[in-house]
């Protein structure tokens, strides 16, 4: 799981007048994601300093789309005609300690709100495992940490302002919009430019981390819930290889006045003697504290230091989500194409998510489990492999990850969420031109057949 160099606007980018087109990071590069396995569309990218200046770009352009920190693997965020980059844009609002909320510019990274919120006293109630990533695309996409009564980090979401197709500022909370809330947050870069994020907090608190050495697979047979309720967060890691689990992160809140302790064995797995990164063979020098080191929230959920920037390593990425009922099953499932998986895999890491009211979430109206896959990069590869696995998942109506590679045909991926017509009516009433439409959006919620990766 070595992740990419993470790629900042520079002062003279930021410094360029709205209607200049920014034609390129450099006079002989192309705008690239975060992996560089995707070369965008096109190199038309406007920074915004001011909500007047989002509103102004999106009157005077025919179609766009917002750029952010990159992390999708896919074309979801692709463009081949205007980008626009909010990144300049991302401070801290208000804190609301009363009503136990914060709000940020919609750019902000997790990884510069984790440190405030901590000071101030309090905490988000989950992180993913990298906190490089932005607020506004991590909840536009349902990108989640892991615990089986943790909702993904879309559902801290409490409000947002949104700029639509006309360059009308509409502004949705949960306590008042209802529906068209639970529409909007998981919203695709689909309905308009997201300004404004407003997401719950709760008072602060320490945890710490504990690492587990091989644990047989036989044992989630009959022990999976057991398991993966170990902690507030835990996440398995496997090769799938010699019928193993062969690390288990586990994430535990420390309560004033309770006294935790790791013991040597869990289901069979062992507990680590020293630090360690989720491929083995790898130096755990960027991940997070572990060997039980208490630590603030924002220092432990993440797999990898806030500090830390991302290498420049390449690697694809893929997940599925299944119903956590049937997550014994899919796993086995999955454990059968190891010999097909395995020489092109990094790591794979199973984490649990709890149900959600999102309507184009992956865990919407069921808890799930999510099987993520960290693949060498090696597309032509991966892209035999994703069909059988999609194959194996097809019981269990697998929703793969919004952002990440996979090569479900339309139809089927739109069977899998109840709410798209209802969702699409309202992409309709936002954006009625389809001026923030793409060729992945047409594609995988409009078409019929070949999929958009």
């Amino acid at each position: 799981m070595e992740k990419r160099t993470f790629l900042k606007l520079s002062s003279t980018l930021l410094a360029t007048p709205i209607l200049s087109p920014l034609l390129s990071w450099t006079a002989d590069s192309k705008l690239q994601n975060w992996a560089g396995n995707l070369q965008y569309s096109t190199d038309r990218l406007y920074p915004a300093k001011s909500i007047a200046q989002v509103q102004e770009f999106i009157k005077k352009q025919p179609k766009l789309k917002v750029l952010g920190t990159r992390h999708c693997f896919n074309t979801i965020a692709d463009s081949k005609d205007n980008f626009l980059s909010l990144q300049a844009m991302d401070d801290v609002i208000s804190l609301d300690t009363n009503a136990h909320t914060v709000t940020v510019d919609a750019s902000m990274k997790y990884g510069q709100l984790a440190p405030y919120l901590d000071k101030k006293g309090f905490a988000l109630h989950n992180l993913a495992s990298l906190p490089h990533i932005s607020i506004a695309g991590a909840c536009a996409t349902a990108t989640h940490g892991s615990g089986v009564k943790n909702g993904n980090l879309s559902t801290a979401v409490s409000g947002m302002e949104i700029i639509t197709a006309a360059g009308d500022i509409r502004t949705l909370s949960r306590a008042k919009d209802g529906d068209t809330f639970r529409a909007a947050v998981v919203h695709l870069g689909a309905l308009g430019v997201v300004t404004k994020v407003t997401l719950d907090v709760e008072p602060t608190f320490l945890m710490r981390q504990d690492v587990y050495e091989n644990l047989p697979m036989a044992q989630l047979k009959d022990h999976f819930e057991a398991i993966v309720s170990g902690g507030y967060s835990v996440s398995l890691f496997t090769d799938w290889q010699k019928s193993r689990i062969s690390e288990v992160w586990i994430k535990r809140r420390i309560d004033k006045g309770v006294k935790l302790d790791a013991k040597p064995e869990y289901f069979g797995a062992t507990l680590a003697k020293k630090n360690l990164h989720p491929i083995a063979e790898l130096s755990a020098v960027n991940c997070t504290e572990q060997m039980g080191v208490p630590g603030p929230w924002y220092e432990r959920m993440p797999h990898f230091r806030m500090g830390f920037t991302p290498s420049s390593g390449k690697e694809l990425q893929s997940e599925y989500f299944v119903p956590r009922k049937n997550a014994v099953e899919a796993i086995l499932a999955v454990e059968r194409l190891r010999d097909h998986i395995s020489p092109h895999l990094m790591i794979t890491e199973l984490r649990t998510i709890d149900g959600d009211n999102l309507w184009m979430s992956p865990c919407y109206k069921q808890p799930s489990l999510a099987i993520h896959f960290t693949w060498k990069q090696e597309w032509a590869a991966v892209r035999k492999v994703l069909p059988m696995i999609e194959k194996e998942l097809a019981p269990f109506k697998a929703r793969p990850h919004w952002g990440k590679l996979f090569t479900m045909a339309p139809s089927v991926l739109q069977s899998r969420y109840e709410k798209l017509p209802a969702f699409k009516e309202l992409v309709k009433e936002y954006d009625p031109k389809g001026k923030f439409r793409n060729a992945f959006l047409d594609t995988n919620l409009y078409g019929s057949s070949k999929v958009v990766t």
